[in-house]
């Protein structure tokens, strides 16, 4: 039975460029409510040491306490249970005490390249996917573990825990690996949900480092007394494992009703597909780079990470360190009035990656594909999101026919849902109505998933997005119904396909 009151949820959730603590308000009672608030927001900012990229993972856990005091303040009590997503593929290393063996090394730190080849030799590409599921990324958990190997902090390490989960350990001194980012690690079967020994066996992993799995709804401890005391939380105060990978939790809250949806989580990247009762592992799928990586409820998010809005926010970074910030809403304003599809580029070229001059970039791109080289911001920014709804086209395009799975509508969530230009891009570029929101759909899912795991309310997932449906607004662009435009996009698509 729904608890009859409101009750308040922390949703920790770790983004790379920020971290937020929501409070959300649920309850199932009466048709159902929902209510979300930011009561804590925070930066992450990456640091590099010699000459490694880290996360500055103790600046977020201290972001992470201040927000749940502040919750509890704005709750005015405890929250009923906390939640915590972030990231996927990045992880922390701790000795037997339990003591951190150094800041966690970021997935855009160059010390896997070419660890893609040295697995290869002992596991071709086609039997890993076989038994993951897992699209090639150049920073996937598996490939940092072996260029780990032999490292000081490796040999010394008794226990190996994802993001999140070293979050919540230090919140409650207990050790779990939530499954949804588990799955990110290129070391799960999709098909079992537990780990390959087969692939760890090849490759020399010590399955034994990871804590034993938990599923999205399983109870992941109680906040320590020195938690309570630091917090000012009164306890006992449940932590729930939610999916933990940030995308799982977003795509738990698509609010769509049926199953021929697309869902495009929108962000740093744009993680563009389809959710699934299966895998697909065949050939044709891994050829085409796309990933079955586990969701809540048994769910597959069969998907293709797209490189996003990165490219955006590193264009943004470059104009503002040489000397000439630009206003986001300004620029967007003037990108919508630059020519469409007079420059894209392959939004996924490898090149995009590291982080640094993405104008010059983009122009090199252009250049090199013999298209205009785009002069101005607004031109660059147009070029952007042209190119990024080109990749969500044939991210979607792909996913229907390599699952078999048709689409009538496609959701997009996550920080993009405010970009109504690209929100508009994307509906002419795949000829498909788009829904944009909730923006902080990862939040949602995560509280959504507490909630009903406290009993607050009940259900499937159909029942939390219909709750979903119920207090959310989101907007919906109808796409192009102008021929010459079609044409044009269909134009553009064939030609940004990579070779």
């Amino acid at each position: 039975m729904p608890h009859p009151e409101p009750l308040p949820f922390a949703a920790v959730d770790l983004g790379a460029s920020s971290g937020r603590v929501m409070l959300g308000h649920v309850s199932g009672r009466g048709g159902g409510t929902l209510r979300l608030e930011e009561v804590h927001r925070f930066p992450n900012r990456p640091v590099r040491t010699a000459g490694t990229l880290h996360w500055d993972i103790l600046s977020l856990y201290g972001g992470v306490l201040d927000g749940l005091r502040i919750a509890g303040t704005a709750a005015g009590r405890a929250p009923a249970s906390v939640g915590v997503d972030t990231w996927a593929v990045d992880y922390g290393l701790l000795d037997a005490s339990g003591a951190l063996l150094g800041n966690p090394v970021h997935y855009r730190d160059t010390r896997t390249e070419g660890e893609a080849a040295k697995v290869a030799a002992k596991l071709p590409p086609s039997v890993l996917y076989g038994a993951t599921g897992l699209q090639y990324l150049p920073f996937n958990t598996l490939y940092q573990l072996t260029a780990a190997e032999g490292s000081t902090a490796l040999r010394a390490a008794d226990r190996l825990l994802m993001i999140p989960d070293l979050v919540a350990y230090w919140l409650t001194g207990e050790a779990g690996t939530e499954l949804t980012n588990a799955s990110t690690t290129q070391l799960v079967d999709p098909r079992t949900r537990d780990f390959s020994r087969t692939v760890a066996d090849a490759l020399g992993i010590d399955l034994s480092l990871f804590a034993p799995l938990r599923e999205p709804g399983d109870p992941a401890g109680l906040l320590l007394p020195e938690v309570l005391a630091e917090t000012g939380l009164r306890g006992p105060v449940p932590v729930t494992a939610v999916g933990s990978h940030d995308t799982a939790s977003a795509v738990a809250a698509v609010p769509a009703s049926g199953e021929r949806f697309a869902y495009i989580a929108t962000g740093t990247w744009s993680l563009a597909g389809l959710e699934l009762d299966s895998p697909v592992l065949t050939e044709e799928s891994r050829l085409a780079n796309f990933t079955n990586e586990l969701g809540v409820d048994g769910t597959v998010r069969y998907l293709r990470n797209i490189m996003g809005l990165w490219l955006l926010q590193e264009c943004l970074r470059t104009w503002e360190a040489g000397g000439a910030p630009q206003p986001l809403d300004r620029l967007l304003a003037e990108a919508a009035a630059e020519p469409e599809l007079r420059s894209f580029v392959d939004a996924d070229d490898p090149a995009f990656l590291a982080p640094g001059d993405m104008p010059r970039r983009i122009a090199d791109a252009c250049r090199r594909a013999g298209r205009p080289v785009p002069g101005t911001p607004a031109a660059i920014t147009r070029c952007v999101l042209d190119s990024l709804a080109l990749a969500h086209r044939r991210a979607i395009e792909d996913a229907q026919r390599l699952s078999g799975r048709g689409v009538d509508t496609v959701h997009i969530v996550g920080g993009g849902a405010h970009n109504e230009l690209l929100c508009r891009l994307t509906a002419d570029a795949c000829g498909l109505p788009v829904v944009a929101g909730p923006a902080e759909a990862a939040a949602l899912g995560n509280v959504l998933v507490q909630a009903r795991a406290a009993g607050a309310v009940s259900g499937g997932l159909a029942d939390l997005r219909a709750l979903l449906r119920s207090t959310l607004s989101p907007r919906r662009y109808e796409p192009t119904a102008d021929r010459a435009r079609r044409m044009a996009w269909d134009r553009a698509a064939a030609a940004s396909r990579p070779a």
